[in-house]
């Protein structure tokens, strides 16, 4: 693996810390007030997002740029987002039907990847996808905040106002997911027919 793979791989850690430390409180209430969650909470998405921005730098700057690797960290973008996306759907903060589209739409993406990948084509990220993936991380951090301000007891108002916003930037996320995904099968049609 290069140094590009083992920094993905770093997201494949994190995302399942953060499922288990952000539902923890939910599911065992008696360990107490959910306030020493937010700061690791917090840690785990930004070192996240940070290290999705450096793993496809550190690999065209070191010439290791790869099939593997353009299969790699899409693969792990979307196991951390949905994983991510999943812990706001159980607390309540994110519509269930919304992410179920976010699962047909990446599971749909893998599809066409495996399809194209046996006729020797590796399907990297497109810009469509790249925009996805940024309103992926606003919604993300927007419902971060919705609960952040749910732990520090400041319900009311000030929690209507980022619930409403996670709720619409998750639905703008979930139609430019739709519109990033016609542009990949657009791209299977046009490579279909090759052997």
């Amino acid at each position: 693996m290069t140094l590009a793979d083992k920094i993905t791989t770093s997201r494949l850690v994190f995302a399942p810390l953060f499922f288990i430390i952000y539902l923890l409180p939910l599911f065992f209430p008696a360990i107490g007030p959910a306030l020493w969650t937010l700061p690791i909470l917090w840690l785990l998405f930004i070192v996240s997002e940070v290290t999705d921005l450096l793993d496809g730098k550190i690999a065209r700057k070191r010439g290791e740029v790869s099939d593997f690797g353009k299969l790699y960290d899409p693969f792990a973008d979307t196991l951390t987002q949905i994983t991510l996306f999943l812990c706001f759907v159980v607390d309540g903060i994110l519509p269930a039907f919304l992410f179920l589209l976010v699962i047909y739409r990446e599971f749909s993406i893998l599809f066409i990847r495996n399809l194209l990948l046996r006729r020797g084509i590796t399907l990297a990220a497109r810009m469509g996808g790249k925009i996805k993936t940024v309103s992926y991380i606003i919604a993300v951090g927007v419902a971060l905040l919705a609960s952040s301000v749910i732990r520090l007891g400041w319900a009311g108002e000030f929690y209507r106002w980022f619930l409403v916003a996670a709720q619409v930037i998750f639905a703008l996320s979930v139609i430019i997911a739709i519109v990033s995904f016609i542009d990949y099968f657009l791209i299977f049609l046009k490579n279909s027919d090759k052997k």
